[in-house]
């Protein structure tokens, strides 16, 4: 399955007096032959168009406050987010505040793979969330930062026409309250260690998610993340090599459950087709190779397991949609370097043969 995106891009970018930033992103997708069907059909030419819209403002009331809006707008989904930074002292921890409400399809556990789980169909369950917290910034000490932040998230499931779901197609529930929503109370911890040098990384990341019993039917859970990467030189050439997992104990909704597979996991697999559990391990290795200044190829080879956690998860949808459980997917790419970030092809082949083109770019600025 390949993907090609043709761009039509429209940048405008507005500053008065008072240094806001005004800047609007639009792109319009066309899906030829090849391209996987959208999830939501629509005969609205708006839902054709990638759209990003940003809003910033560096001093909001004269002290520094720095105020930022994003909305995104993808064909299947939307993310809208305000946030609001309050300056301190360098030695005491940065404040953030956030609101957040997305719309996304639930492809990665309910989702129906299909071509030797290469993609996923639609298993017509779509997640609104909506959230707000705040996030201390502790000061960094040597390699290491943390944040520790405190949330509340309210998650109510839609179908494909927008109208509210608490079950899957199959009949199961999709909450874990069993109604029509779920909300919690999370306190999140995370540390993460980033070493460099002209030769090589070291980048350690730890995630912890704990749901506090503050509401009534709240869920109760703990959730652990962690990603390890190195990489390091081998004469001209660069290896980079990754591990990640998690487990969740306490309640869990389906959805939150982890999903392996996809282009940031196990590449020859569609997000989420080799698996989904309360746990899970990936591990990822890439060789790259300097072809010129700008241009490099990579080998790379993936591998994941749900650790056969996946009969924990409330309905067991890994197993009513046949996901092996475990994966592994091989293959090349290439890497260009230019001003307005790196272009990544790669070709993998999955543990049934199935080819897969992923085509990403990752831009330099955030």
């Amino acid at each position: 399955m390949a993907c090609f995106l043709i761009k039509d891009l429209i940048l405008v970018t507005y500053s008065n007096p008072a240094k806001i930033d005004f800047n609007v992103d639009l792109t319009q997708k066309l899906c030829g032959a090849l391209l996987l069907p959208h999830i939501r059909q629509s005969i609205d030419p708006f839902s054709q168009v990638i759209a990003r819209l940003s809003i910033k403002h560096p001093n909001l009331f004269g002290r520094n406050e720095k105020l930022e809006v994003l909305w995104n707008k993808g064909l299947d989904d939307s993310n809208i987010l305000i946030a609001f930074r309050r300056p301190r002292p360098d030695w005491t921890s940065q404040q953030s505040f956030t609101i957040q409400y997305s719309v996304t399809p639930e492809t990665a556990v309910h989702g129906l793979p299909v071509d030797h789980f290469s993609h996923s169909g639609s298993g017509s369950v779509n997640l609104c969330r909506f959230s707000a917290g705040v996030d201390f910034n502790e000061p960094s000490t040597s390699h290491w930062s943390s944040t520790t932040g405190i949330k509340f998230e309210h998650v109510h499931p839609i179908n494909n026409d927008g109208h509210m779901i608490s079950r899957d197609v199959d009949g199961f529930p999709i909450t874990s309250s069993g109604s029509a929503y779920d909300n919690m109370v999370i306190l999140k911890q995370e540390a993460q260690c980033a070493i460099a040098s002209d030769d090589s990384f070291t980048r350690l990341n730890f995630q912890m998610e704990q749901g506090l019993p503050l509401l009534s039917r709240s869920l109760i859970f703990n959730r652990f993340k962690f990603v390890a990467s190195k990489g390091f030189k081998l004469g001209p050439t660069f290896l980079v090599t990754s591990l990640k997992g998690g487990s969740i104990v306490g309640d869990m909704a389906p959805y939150q459950a982890f999903a392996i597979g996809g282009i940031d996991s196990v590449r020859g697999y569609r997000e989420g087709a080799v698996g989904s559990g309360r746990s899970c391990l990936v591990a990822n290795s890439e060789f790259t190779i300097p072809v010129t200044k700008e241009l490099e190829g990579a080998i790379f080879m993936d591998c994941g397991t749900d650790l056969g956690s996946s009969r924990h998860v409330p309905g067991n949808p890994a197993l009513r949609q046949g996901k092996p459980g475990s994966g592994v997917g091989v293959g090349y790419g290439i890497r260009f370097s230019s001003h307005l970030g790196q272009l990544r092809v790669d070709y993998a082949i999955n543990a049934f043969r199935q080819k897969t083109v992923y085509f990403s770019i990752n831009s330099v600025s955030s």
